[in-house]
């Protein structure tokens, strides 16, 4: 996975267009947002009225008086309340739209990219990042421009009105922002690195416990509980380890902010006290600065505390740009056009390939002529490239060098979703979606009627069994299909590509997990599911594909022999040596 590392000016920069389509929201929220800095900056200058005209002359502060400037609070403080309100919930809702579209477009990137991604990337760490790691953004997309904003309102109104009071005593107090301020960045940083490392180990230990609870049946099967308890027990001892090191600086953090603010009101004690003394000040004057200052030193406070929360959603931005930058290595190329009336001749010229990840080579220069209709058995030892090369039909890889053609055309001239329409592939390691049998089925075609699902159903061979569960079509088969037995899953799997009806057939050593009636049962249906199709028949039971029209002979060496099993079995070469090694153990 990609772990490269963003700039906050970037970060800021590719989150700003998400708030393009609630530019009105953030508008009245901010709006709202100056009215309760309203409220806030009236009360100390209300204050100070009361006080100065008490002190100077107390008869002359009528209760007529007291009673407007209360009028006049309580009126803000109910404007207040509903611009507050207005923040708390539209505001939020706007943050959740905002994780929500990300998160859209990290699925849908996410769908786009190549198997090489997903072979290097743990599934855990994918989803802690398009789940965890978002929900800071719904927080951050809605608090940051509302506190920046109040934070720079009461700052300039602030320091407009404390100079008006007092100059100089407003510059003692000015000149502690910028030291307390850039204090705390610096320990901010390091929060920054803690919290992607907590990120980080997150994904990890969200790994480790899918890749143990997925496989709890091995895990049984050799009592190795205690061998997994330690695994898990290493990871979460590691993550308690990450986040005692996030709230040391956090502590450090807090620390630093509680010096300053003591810091600041210790110069207004004394720095205003003297003031006073000198004559330069009014005890009204004072009181409403200190009630300034307070509110001063709240908003410094909010927002170097915000800045926790400013790093957790700048962390989650960048661990979202780290799947949105990854690349798309399988895309449609310039002027491909949709697929159409498939014969399903198939072409490989001069094909060399090897994996982009560890850049093993598998062909070199594969030459290989599949005519439409005909049946392929590609045969050979463990990493000559079996499954590779009928991988490379659909383009779950693009070849380095050379050309795949079908029906004449280089299969890079069509669209991926339409070259995929065309082919059906039926692996040995089926994959059942959680849900019912007849959702699993009509995946192979979302707009199928029921009478067509139960059809394929029926030429798979599968019709009989799903009528003898408890719901029929509507059974509910447990995650990855654990309710059905192997030969049940791998049928519901063929049903799925008999629905899809595609005209190129990949069979990839299909029956091979199954037993000897349940691979009776599914040889059956594959041998009416290849029927009028071009089908490619990966198979380690030799027996399997005596019928087929020709059987290749694969190897790192490329294509060593092929041939009908009898013109194989004839030559006594690599393919007979396969066969009769293979039935002295049957």
């Amino acid at each position: 996975m990609d772990t490269r590392e963003y700039k906050t000016t970037e970060l800021l920069k590719r989150f700003l267009p998400y708030y393009k389509p609630h530019i009105g929201t953030v508008a009245l929220d901010l709006f709202c947002a100056a009215l309760t800095t309203i409220c806030e900056l009236v009360l100390p200058l209300i204050m100070r009225y009361i006080t100065n005209e008490g002190l100077r002359d107390l008869a002359a502060l009528s209760v007529q008086t007291v009673l407007i400037l209360g009028g006049i609070y309580l009126a803000l403080r109910i404007v207040d309340s509903i611009a507050n309100y207005y923040m708390a919930d539209v505001g939020h809702v706007m943050g959740a739209k905002i994780e929500t579209t990300m998160r859209t477009d990290a699925y849908s990137h996410l769908q786009k990219l190549s198997n090489t991604y997903y072979s290097n990337t743990k599934v855990g760490q994918i989803m802690g990042r398009i789940t965890n790691d978002l929900f800071d953004v719904t927080e951050f997309a809605h608090h940051c421009p509302e506190e920046f904003f109040i934070a720079a309102i009461k700052a300039v109104v602030g320091f407009i009105i404390l100079s008006g009071i007092n100059f100089w005593l407003t510059l003692i107090i000015f000149c502690i922002v910028p030291v307390m301020f850039f204090t705390c960045m610096a320990l901010n940083r390091k929060m920054k690195m803690a919290f992607s490392k907590q990120r980080y180990q997150i994904g990890e230990l969200n790994a480790r416990i899918e890749d143990s609870l997925l496989g709890q049946k091995v895990v049984k099967a050799f009592t190795n509980e205690e061998m997994e308890n330690q695994k898990f027990a290493t990871d979460n001892q590691r993550f308690f380890e990450i986040k005692k090191e996030s709230y040391k600086y956090m502590a450090a953090f807090q620390t630093t902010t509680r010096m300053f603010d003591g810091i600041m009101y210790l110069s207004v004690v004394i720095g205003g006290g003297i003031f006073m003394v000198k004559g330069l000040i009014g005890p009204g004057d004072l009181v409403a600065y200190m009630l300034y200052v307070t509110t001063l030193i709240a908003t410094i406070r909010r927002i170097i505390e915000f800045a926790e929360q400013f790093q957790r959603g700048m962390t989650g931005i960048e661990r979202f740009l780290q799947i949105m930058d990854a690349d798309i290595d399988i895309f449609d190329e310039e002027g491909a056009v949709p697929l159409e009336r498939v014969a399903g001749n198939i072409e490989f010229e001069n094909v060399s390939f090897e994996y982009p990840d560890d850049h093993n080579e598998v062909f070199s220069n594969l030459n290989l002529s599949i005519k439409a209709g005909e049946r392929v058995a590609i045969v050979g030892p463990s990493g000559g490239g079996k499954t590779t090369l009928c991988n490379l039909i659909p383009r779950f890889y693009d070849i380095d060098s050379g050309c795949i053609r079908l029906d004449g055309r280089n299969i890079k001239e069509f669209t991926l979703k339409s070259l995929r329409q065309h082919i059906g592939i039926v692996q040995q390691d089926v994959y059942l979606f959680s849900g019912t049998v007849y959702d699993n089925i009509i995946y192979g075609r979302p707009d199928a009627s029921k009478e067509q699902v139960i059809k394929a159903a029926k030429l798979a061979g599968a019709d009989e069994f799903i009528g003898e569960l408890k719901d029929g079509y509507d059974t509910y088969i447990g995650e990855r299909g654990v309710k059905l037995s192997g030969g049940q899953k791998q049928r519901i799997s063929i049903a799925r590509v008999f629905l899809k009806n595609p005209p190129i057939l990949i069979l990839d050593e299909a029956t091979s997990a199954l037993d000897n009636e349940s691979e009776f049962a599914v040889a059956k249906s594959l041998v009416e599911l290849s029927e009028g199709r071009t089908t490619l028949t990966i198979a380690h039971r030799l027996s399997s594909i005596r019928n087929s029209d020709r059987i290749l002979v694969l190897t790192q060496e490329g294509i060593v022999e092929e041939g009908s099993h009898d013109e194989l079995m004839e030559k006594q070469g690599m393919y007979y040596e396969f066969y009769t090694m293979a039935d002295k153990w049957q």
